[in-house]
């Protein structure tokens, strides 16, 4: 069994006759079946898959197959398939059938990926631990007793563990770089706006990104380049021309890239991903770059600035599922307002009730002002500064994560050092600029001695995504930047 990290590998052997996609799908449901202790998958769709694989494989017999013939992909519990469940990692929509295919989603069937399975994810993507989900945690490969990070931990988990090529996530406020991060691979987000959100349950409106994680950042571009572009259905959706972000190659001159010093000299960073971040730039250096440091004067209004807004839109966005309309509805009622309270508490989970308090409290008339407004201020603010370092260098370099994946349930009685996980990939939603997450050597070693990977993260202007790729890129092949 051939275990392919590469979709140009995939394409050769199908060139070949190496391997055609039915027995393709065939290995990966194999791994699926002796990795079930990672908990990755909410569903399967075994025959299906094999369907579409017999379907795929004739195209390529008689010329016809799109771009992304034989590769295998997973799609995170938010994002809807029409005739399959969704349930976004929660119990309130127990029993729901997507009733259509979200466009990113529509868009590789379009071009002959192979959809193999729903993969688990925390409850409505709200989470950085993978640990919120309904259907229990999802487990870390390198390290089962570890967190992959969230909400795209399954996603992550499947490309890590070679149970799918790639695969599709959400990115709210680091939900596909995070889990890259702690997994060890490629995580994606591009620009809001880049890639319509039609069929994504939402989360928080004005945030939410769909991205692709994948083994390699070539993988991940082209996945770019086929979801991302104009939709009817989502007006939010930029009507910029898609780039061929997968044959995007850097300027000939030295890049001027800043990097966060808080990334690198921080005592709340771990030791291990200050050193692996500090190699990576003196590495650019090395190749003639110019590397300097930028300090953020709101670095500490991030989080604040992105937990209220996000809590607020969460408020307004999961009011709809109320018990009436669709999914869990409890038995033991009275009347219609006791039917709405008891629904939604039954229906949610902790960390998901949590946020709508904390977001209806932000909205509420007393407290709108001082939080909400107060909050959209300061995203400007932050906006602003963003602005001003991007209008001296091209690119801002930090740590993907303060520190390399954590144990299960090291951080579920403490919220606030949870959210810190985020700390520094939330600015790129919180301004709407595209980021990427790709391996960083990891010499840190954790208490089983087994090494943890870690990311580095770099984020470009709005719609550099060709940019953006090409640095990850030539980091990749410098073999400068390797799986820790």
């Amino acid at each position: 069994m051939t275990l392919y990290r590469s979709f140009s590998a995939v394409q050769s052997d199908l060139k070949t006759g190496i391997i055609t996609c039915r027995r393709l799908v065939e290995q990966y449901l194999v791994r699926i079946d002796e990795h079930q202790h990672l908990n990755v998958f909410t569903e399967v769709y075994t025959d299906e898959a094999r369907q579409q694989a017999d379907a795929v494989d004739q195209k390529l017999t008689n010329g016809s197959a799109g771009r992304l013939a034989g590769m295998v992909i997973g799609i995170k519990d938010v994002l809807n398939y029409a005739g399959h469940s969704v349930r976004a990692g929660s119990k309130i929509l127990d029993g729901f059938t997507a009733q259509f295919t979200a466009t990113a989603v529509q868009r590789l069937i379009d071009e002959d990926a192979i959809i193999i399975g729903r993969q688990n994810c925390d409850e409505f993507a709200m989470g950085s631990s993978n640990e919120n989900s309904a259907f229990g945690p999802v487990r870390n490969a390198v390290d089962p007793e570890r967190v992959p990070g969230g909400s795209s931990g399954g996603s992550a988990v499947a490309v890590q563990a070679g149970l799918c090529l790639a695969s599709i996530g959400s990115d709210t406020g680091g939900s596909v770089r995070q889990p890259a991060a702690f997994c060890g691979v490629v995580g994606l987000k591009p620009t809001y706006g880049r890639i319509s959100r039609w069929g994504l349950i939402a989360y928080a409106s004005s945030f939410d990104c769909i991205g692709p994680i994948a083994n390699t950042v070539e993988d991940a571009a082209l996945l770019l380049e086929v979801m991302a572009g104009p939709d009817d259905f989502d007006s939010t959706v930029s009507s910029r021309p898609v780039a061929s972000y997968s044959q995007t190659s850097l300027p000939d001159r030295p890049l001027r890239i800043a990097y966060l010093r808080d990334g690198v000299e921080s005592e709340g960073v771990d030791a291990s991903v200050r050193e692996a971040t500090q190699r990576t730039i003196d590495d650019l250096r090395a190749m003639g770059h110019i590397v300097e440091p930028v300090e953020l004067s709101l670095l500490s209004s991030l989080l604040p600035t992105y937990y209220i807004l996000t809590t607020a839109e969460a408020s307004s966005n999961l009011s709809r599922f109320d018990g009436v309309r669709y999914g869990h509805r409890s038995t033991s009622v009275t009347d219609l307002l006791s039917l709405y309270k008891k629904s939604r508490t039954e229906g949610f989970g902790p960390e998901v009730r949590r946020r709508i308090l904390l977001g209806t409290f932000a909205l509420s008339a007393s407290y709108y002002d001082a939080y909400y407004t107060k909050a959209q201020q300061v995203r400007r603010l932050i906006r602003e500064e963003t602005e001003r370092v991007f209008a001296q260098y091209d690119f801002l370099l930090s740590p993907t994560t303060p520190t390399p994946a954590f144990r299960l349930g090291e951080k579920t009685d403490d919220p606030l050092q949870m959210y810190l996980a985020d700390i520094f990939t939330v600015q790129a939603n919180v301004v709407g600029y595209p980021a990427i997450s790709i391996p960083n050597s990891s010499d840190g070693v954790s208490e089983a001695q087994v090494a943890l990977p870690i990311g580095v993260q770099i984020m470009a202007p709005p719609f550099a995504e060709g940019a953006l790729v090409a640095l990850a890129r030539t980091l990749e092949e410098s073999r400068l930047v390797t799986k820790g």
